[in-house]
C-alpha cells in the first residue's frame, strides 16, 4: 500500500488543543472581569463624571486551578472600592467540577497524600493537607444531609438488611454492622430511605432503626423483606404494627442447604426452587409439605425441618401483584448496595471507629441512589390498587 500522504502526531496535536483551550479559559475571564470592574467604576477610563466612584489602580494576577489546567487570570484593582465579582468567589482558587472530584476522590476513601498527589497530576497544582481535610469535611456534611432527609412519600414495599464492616478498638479489632434499608416509593422507583449504625445486628438496633425511620416520615409500608436477622421480625411487627414481613427466599434456601450435604446439595436446591414456582400460595404449601417429605426420607431431617418451620414466612409476597412476586420476595436489590459498599471500603481495610465506616458507606450509597439505579421505574404499584 502506499505510504500516507499526511501523518499527524497525535500526541503533539492533544497536547495542542489543551493549551488551546487553556488560552481560550485564560482570556475569558479577563474581558469580563474589566467590564465588571467598569460598571463598579461608574466611568470608562480616564472618564471624569459626577457618578464616578472610583479608580481603576491596574491588575494583580491570580491563579485559578481548573479542569483544563492551571490558568492565570489579571484581576482589577480599585482605588476608592474593593473590587468583588460574581464572576469568581473571593478566595475561591479552585473551580467547584474540581472541589467537586476531589471531594468524590475523598469519600472513595483515597488517602490525604494521594489525593495530593492525583490533584497535582490532573490539574497542575496540588492541595494542601488542611484544604483536603476541610473538603473531607464539607462532604461529610452533605453525606449526613442526605442521610437524615425526611421520607416524605409512602413506601409500599422496603427491604432492610446489615453489613458488617471492620473497626479497631481499644487495640483490637471487631465488628460493626451498617444497617441499611431502601423502599419502592409510590411512583415504583426504589430509594435508600437509610443507614445507621449497630454494634450488632439485635433487636434493640433493628427496633432503632425502624424507630428512626418512621420518625423521619416512613409510612405506607405494606411488606418488609429481610433475612431475619435476630431481632428483626419482631422489631418490626412492634414499630410497623400493620406491615407484613417477607423471609428473603434466598436466604432460606441457604439456611436449608447448610444442613445438607454437599454432595446432595444441588438436588435439595431444585427441589426448593420448585416450592417458590408455584402459581398460588395453597400450592406452594403443598410442594413444601412434599420437600419436607422427601427430606425425611433422604434423611435429612433437620433440612426438613427448616422447611416445615420456616416456608409459610417466606410465601408472604403470594398476598401482593403476581408482577411484583420476582423482585419482592428477596432481598436482592439491598445486595447489589452491599457490594458497592464492600468494593468501596475494601481501600480502607478498618475504620477507626464506627462513625467513620457509617459515613463512607452512605457516601457510596448516596452516590448509587443518585445514579441510574435509582432512575429506572422498578414496580408498577398502580397494580397495588386493584
Amino acid at each position: 500500500m502506499p505510504d500516507p500522504i499526511v501523518s499527524l502526531n497525535e500526541e503533539s496535536l492533544r497536547a495542542d488543543l489543551r493549551e488551546l483551550v487553556r488560552r481560550t479559559v485564560e482570556e475569558m475571564p479577563d474581558g469580563l472581569l474589566d467590564e465588571e470592574a467598569g460598571d463598579l467604576v461608574g466611568a470608562e477610563r480616564y472618564e471624569r463624571t459626577a457618578d464616578r466612584e472610583a479608580y481603576r489602580a491596574g491588575h494583580y494576577e491570580r491563579r485559578l486551578a481548573t479542569t483544563s489546567g492551571e490558568v492565570t487570570i489579571r484581576m482589577p484593582e480599585l482605588k476608592g472600592m474593593r473590587f468583588t465579582t460574581a464572576i469568581i468567589e473571593r478566595y475561591r482558587r479552585r473551580e467547584t467540577s474540581v472541589e467537586e472530584a476531589m471531594i468524590e476522590t475523598c469519600l472513595a476513601g483515597v488517602s490525604t497524600r494521594r489525593v495530593e498527589d492525583v490533584s497535582e497530576i490532573l490539574w497542575g497544582s496540588s492541595v494542601s493537607a488542611a484544604t483536603v481535610s476541610n473538603l473531607n469535611e464539607k462532604a461529610l456534611a452533605s453525606v449526613e444531609e442526605w442521610r437524615s432527609r425526611p421520607s416524605e412519600r409512602a413506601y409500599p414495599y422496603a427491604c432492610v438488611d446489615g453489613i458488617y464492616l471492620k473497626r479497631s478498638w481499644g487495640g483490637s479489632y471487631e465488628n460493626v454492622a451498617v444497617m441499611v434499608a431502601i423502599g419502592v416509593n409510590d411512583d415504583g422507583y426504589r430509594e435508600v430511605i437509610g443507614a445507621a449504625e449497630g454494634f450488632a445486628e439485635s433487636a434493640g438496633c433493628w427496633r432503632e432503626l425502624l424507630s428512626w425511620l418512621k420518625s423521619r416520615g416512613l409510612r405506607g409500608v405494606r411488606m418488609f423483606t429481610g433475612d431475619k436477622a435476630a431481632g428483626m421480625v419482631g422489631s418490626i411487627a412492634e414499630v410497623f404494627p400493620g406491615a407484613a414481613y417477607q423471609r428473603c427466599t434466598v436466604h432460606f434456601c441457604r439456611n436449608v442447604l447448610a444442613r445438607a450435604p454437599k454432595s446432595k446439595r444441588p438436588g435439595v436446591a431444585a427441589m426448593l426452587k420448585a416450592i417458590h414456582a408455584m402459581e398460588s400460595r395453597e400450592a406452594s404449601e403443598a410442594k413444601a409439605l412434599e420437600v419436607a417429605a422427601e427430606l425425611d426420607g433422604m434423611k435429612l431431617r433437620e433440612a426438613a425441618m427448616v422447611v416445615r418451620d420456616g416456608c409459610a414466612e417466606t410465601l408472604t409476597y403470594t398476598r401482593f401483584p403476581r408482577e411484583h412476586w420476582r423482585r419482592i420476595r428477596t432481598n436482592n436489590a439491598i445486595e447489589r448496595l452491599n457490594r458497592e459498599i464492600r468494593r468501596r471500603t475494601r481501600v480502607v481495610g478498618t475504620f477507626p471507629d464506627g462513625r467513620s465506616a457509617l459515613m463512607l458507606a452512605t457516601a457510596r450509597l448516596k452516590y448509587v441512589a443518585e445514579s441510574e439505579w435509582g432512575s429506572r421505574r422498578y414496580l408498577d404499584v398502580t397494580l397495588l390498587e386493584g
